[in-house]
């Protein structure tokens, strides 16, 4: 596979509309979704996927499926999408699929993300938040060296979701 960015086990490249199964497979798994407004239904994977090529297409950025360098595995996606214009600040994602779970993959893939983002796109900012019953993406965005900046209603699941922030100067 042809990768646009990758890090020590991790390959991302852009989506494509013949990558449906994979996205199938990601979205409609309770697992991976449930704690985001998930599970989705089919027509709701094929119109995300719509979205995240038409985000790379005007954005440059969307969330990257995410293979295995050893094997070429799908491993699910991370990757950035817009959050504020001015400044200009972008919000990081992952979606694991839960075989790639406590592997240590969601911190290198975020890791790789930081870099390309303050390095590559010249970003000010990175924003992230979570579901407040998931302490493992809590004690990532702690790890990653994100300041919390206060909890925020998220439409999908109807609750307040803790949110963070990392700035260009606080990168460690």
């Amino acid at each position: 596979m042809k990768y646009f960015l990758t890090s020590a086990r991790l390959g991302f490249r852009n989506w494509t509309a013949e990558d449906l199964p994979i996205a199938l497979e990601l979205w409609c798994d309770s697992a991976v979704t449930g704690l985001i407004g998930g599970p989705f239904s089919p027509s709701a994977v094929q119109s995300r996927l719509a979205q995240e090529i038409e985000q790379e297409k005007s954005f440059g950025i969307e969330y990257w499926p995410l293979f295995l360098l050893e094997d070429g595995r799908h491993a699910g996606c991370a990757g950035l999408r817009p959050y504020r214009q001015e400044p200009k600040i972008v919000e990081l994602g992952i979606h694991l699929r839960p075989a790639f779970w406590s592997l240590g993959y969601a911190e290198e893939a975020a890791r790789c993300l930081m870099d390309y983002a303050f390095d590559r796109l010249s970003v000010a900012a990175i924003f992230a938040g979570h579901h407040p019953e998931n302490l493992g993406s809590r004690k990532l965005v702690l790890k990653l060296g994100f300041a919390y900046q206060g909890d925020q209603h998220y439409i999908p699941t109807g609750l307040m979701h803790p949110t963070y922030l990392l700035r260009r100067d606080q990168k460690n």
